[in-house]
């Protein structure tokens, strides 16, 4: 029996590898160096909606960016709690980036609503680069500087950014690795350019996306990703699939997020995307792609735990001994999964002791991916709205 479960182990000494050795994580931005760039190069686009807590600290940090020619266009996005006012303040208060507060129109019919107000920034931007921002990010003065010089580097049209993720509590720095890590599992290879031969492996972080403006209006800008609830990945494939390339950069010393404040938010937020998400990440699977996570979740981070718990059992009622080859594969199993995720929490910068709580993290996880997939896109709710089968109201 000890053969076998030396055996049962190998499909878990497998993934570990890959984890450690088959993820390749995209290239730091390069140093910041002087731009010789004339004029407005950059337009800053933030869609913001109730960001009542995040506004002033992005601005403080826009107002900072230095050694290139940038504006700001915070759209408030009929927030009601004050976001709106609140970068009216600061925008008076002037500084070396100016920064404009528009009022966001209306939500049309068949849009969401960040393509619509990222829509409404680009429609007034004069920058020759526009970016995309989300409102609970910090931008380090010299990011744009490394940004531009990465850009011209790898001769890129599109760049996307993956910054730190700041995490607050216990159920983010549970989870949140979890999450990061299936997605890199999907996208191992982000560290090198995406070309148009590669379009469906084109992913962007929707916290920051900069992009030519003629790539972007060739394609239609986000009317093409207007009914995308994962709009920032969509955008992302439409872009190289029309020819232009994309480069992923690594920024955690530059550029830094919290994307959830609690569990719960956490909860909705990723139930918002990962379906979607998952099947426009593996568009020949389908539907069928997001049943697989699953299974994978259940399979590879939940069954050791299942087999300790169920051979401890069957070994205290006295069905079998400590020798019980299901205890004994759990166990063993369990504890290189332990090692595994010890690994991918310290890289994501949760102490390590998280890991002994992986199983809990991956429960939570397949549990999003669950409820995801039974809600798809035919009932979402995000930042006060609520989307019935594509038709946006408020909600409450």
């Amino acid at each position: 029996m000890t053969g076998l479960v030396l055996l049962g182990i190998l499909p878990w000494v497998g993934l570990g590898v890959l984890m450690a050795f088959g993820i390749r994580e995209p290239r730091p931005l390069p140093p910041a160096a002087e731009w010789t760039g004339e004029g407005l190069e950059v337009s800053i686009i933030v869609p913001a909606r109730n960001e009542r807590e995040n506004i002033a600290r992005l601005l403080h940090s826009l107002v900072e960016i230095r050694g290139v020619g940038a504006e700001v266009i915070v759209v408030d996005d009929r927030s009601t709690d004050g976001t709106g006012e609140i970068a009216r303040a600061i925008a008076e208060r002037g500084g070396a980036v100016p920064i404009r507060v528009l009022d966001g129109e209306p939500l049309p019919e068949g849009w969401f609503g960040k393509p619509w107000a990222c829509r409404q920034g680009a429609a007034v931007a004069a920058g020759r680069l526009l970016l995309f921002t989300d409102a609970d990010t910090v931008h380090h003065p010299d990011l744009l500087l490394r940004c531009l010089a990465a850009m011209e580097e790898d001769g890129a049209q599109l760049l996307s950014l993956l910054g730190k993720q700041e995490m607050g509590t216990v159920g983010e720095r549970l989870v949140q690795p979890q999450i990061f890590t299936l997605i890199g599992l999907r996208y191992r290879g982000l560290d090198r350019p995406v070309e148009v031969d590669r379009w469906t492996d084109a992913i962007a972080n929707g916290q920051f996306i900069l992009v030519h403006r003629e790539a972007y209006e060739a394609i239609g800008g986000h009317e093409v990703v207007r009914g995308e609830v994962v709009e920032d990945l969509r955008l992302a494939q439409e872009l190289v699939r029309a020819g232009h390339r994309m480069v992923m950069r690594q920024g955690e010393d530059v550029f830094r997020t919290r994307m959830y404040q609690s569990l719960g938010e956490l909860v909705n937020g990723w139930t918002k995307n990962v379906a979607v998400g998952t099947r426009q990440a593996a568009p020949r699977w389908g539907g069928w792609a997001v049943g697989g996570i699953a299974l994978f979740l259940g399979v590879a981070w939940l069954l050791p735990a299942v087999g300790v718990l169920v051979g401890g059992a069957r070994v205290g009622l006295g069905m079998a001994t400590l020798g019980d080859p299901l205890l004994s594969w759990g166990a063993i199993t369990w504890t290189f999964g332990l090692f595994i995720w010890s690994g991918a929490y310290h890289r994501f910068g949760v102490p390590a002791a998280y890991a002994l709580l992986y199983p809990a993290g991956a429960a939570i996880a397949l549990f999003i991916v669950v409820r995801s997939g039974w809600r798809g896109t035919a009932r979402i709710e995000w930042k006060g709205r609520r989307y019935d089968e594509g038709r946006a109201r408020e909600a409450g």
